[in-house]
């Protein structure tokens, strides 16, 4: 497949892009989260509007009681812990990609701490709620933890 080690090389480089650049995406759509669930309020009012006729037509509405009980969830405490914890989360990706796309040292470094702190809270949230996605997440991490190494020890002239 790859006949000599700079091919190997400039692979290995290849998927290591292509990863920031996904951890990219994910800060990128958190960040856009965030912001949406500052409007969750009104996003919750708007369903009750829409649910409210259907539940008196029929009390027992599969749908529109799901609805019901999934949007009247948000507090103003936990709709500012979500917005903070999201925000905050792609700012930080968002910076780390930027250095790591500008080669920047401290960023590797940076990115591996972070990286790792986002993997251990991972497996602790997914001990509470064995969310499978949470695992699809770590494994991602894990696996950009890996390449940013490889690319922080080349750039050291280790490798």
């Amino acid at each position: 497949m790859l006949k000599n080690p700079e091919q190997r090389e400039q692979y290995i480089h290849r998927i290591f892009i292509f990863g920031i650049l996904i951890k990219g995406i994910d800060g990128l759509l958190e960040i856009l989260g965030s912001i949406a669930l500052l409007f969750s309020d009104r996003l919750s009012a708007w369903i009750k509007v829409m649910i409210h006729g259907e539940l008196l037509e029929d009390p027992h509405d599969l749908m529109a009681n799901y609805l019901q009980h999934h949007f009247s969830l948000f507090s103003v405490h936990s709709v500012l812990f979500g917005f903070l914890y999201l925000f905050s989360h792609g700012i930080i990706k968002i910076l780390l990609v930027i250095g790591l796309l500008r080669n920047k040292l401290f960023a590797y470094l940076s990115a591996l701490f972070i990286f790792m702190l986002f993997v251990v809270y991972q497996l602790y949230c997914y001990a509470y709620s064995h969310a499978s996605y949470l695992i699809l997440l770590t494994i991602l991490d894990v696996i950009v933890i890996a390449l940013t190494w490889h690319e922080y020890r080349i750039r050291l002239g280790k490798k």
